[in-house]
């Protein structure tokens, strides 16, 4: 009876003390981390593992990077040129429609390829998204530092500019500038930058009014800084996170405004090609060809929501706020169940 009573005491103390190291090396893990946890748990693991944690916008990265791939390397990689093909060639079915693999998305109603369109169309979108960003958030960040930093009559001025051209709708402008300037791959970019850089604009004043008051932008200023080394050394940097996420989310948007005006005949003209222009050419013969305008569209879905997944995880990677409650939550878990060990341990 005595030997009995021995072994469960000895169980009991077995199984507590392995509670109490696991409590132990859960509160050591939690001082580790006091602080700045994300950013040491970052520069233990890099940001690419960060990434890969990230499952969405892993795969979104992937999909993206093959996107770029296909599209930049198109007369490389293409089996044909996006013009390519004569009437002998046309309406070849897709290869899971009984079609053969020399045409593996068929062809149209011209004998062009479809996936040599596709690749081709990719890096015309993917160019003009990037140009547009480009120009459209240089413009609207400049200007932003400036009504933000300056303030006063400058400030007003520029911003109720801003508030005039955003009261305007944006399509209408574009329709009518386009028609001006006639549809072209330079005036599509043009009309987008001019439609697009307002955003921008806004942003950088919001974070600029909150910035110019910290204590390092006031030591700027009276050890000598001129309001130039001040706006672009000293407080650009800090609109990096966010004007990032914006730039992702405002290409996103960019790829689907050039295909809505591809779309309506308003944006490029053949021989040139783009996505948008591909489902417009699908138009017409949807109920006879409805892959024709269908391959296409999906094409755009897939890359406008990989996009918008990425910029989900930049604003979480580039925002130290965001990370902290993404490292909070992620270690709640953690936390109930150090809880639960150490009440089942009081316990016993």
């Amino acid at each position: 009876m005595s030997d009995t009573n021995e072994v469960t005491v000895t169980h009991h103390t077995d199984e507590y003390s392995a509670r109490t190291e696991a409590i132990e090396d859960a509160l050591e893990v939690e001082e580790t981390y006091e602080g700045r946890p994300f950013e040491i748990r970052a520069a233990r693991t890099g940001l690419f593992v960060e990434l890969k944690a990230d499952r969405p916008g892993m795969l979104s990265a992937l999909f993206l990077a093959l996107v770029l791939i296909a599209g930049f390397g198109a007369p490389l990689l293409a089996p044909y040129g996006p013009v390519e093909g004569n009437p002998s060639t046309s309406n070849i079915p897709p290869i899971w429609d009984g079609g053969t693999w020399s045409h593996v998305l068929g062809t149209d109603a011209q004998g062009y390829d479809m996936l040599s369109r596709l690749m081709y169309g990719s890096r015309t979108t993917m160019l003009i998204g990037f140009a547009v960003v480009a120009i459209a958030g240089t413009f609207g960040i400049v200007l932003g530092l400036v009504a933000g930093y300056r303030g006063g009559r400058t400030d007003r001025w520029l911003m109720r500019w801003v508030d005039v051209q955003v009261a305007f709708p944006g399509l209408l402008i574009a329709l009518i500038m386009i028609a001006v300037l006639g549809p072209s791959m330079s005036s599509l970019i043009f009309v987008l930058a001019f439609n697009g850089w307002m955003v921008y604009c806004r942003m950088a004043r919001g974070v600029v009014l909150s910035a110019k008051e910290r204590p390092y932008v006031e030591a700027a200023e009276m050890i000598g800084c001129k309001p130039k080394r001040v706006m672009f050394t000293h407080i650009l940097p800090n609109l990096t996170s966010s004007l990032v996420t914006l730039a992702v989310l405002e290409f996103a948007r960019i790829i689907l405004a050039e295909a809505t005006l591809s779309f309506l005949g308003l944006g490029l003209q053949f021989p040139a090609v783009s996505l948008g222009v591909m489902a417009n050419n699908g138009r017409d013969a949807f109920f006879s060809l409805p892959r024709l305008a269908i391959i296409p569209g999906v094409a755009i879905t897939l890359i406008v929501l990989a996009v918008n997944f990425l910029a989900s995880w930049l604003r979480v990677a580039a925002d130290p706020i965001e990370r902290e409650k993404r490292f909070a939550a992620g270690g709640g878990s953690v936390a109930a169940s150090t809880a639960s060990l150490g009440e089942t341990g009081v316990e016993r």
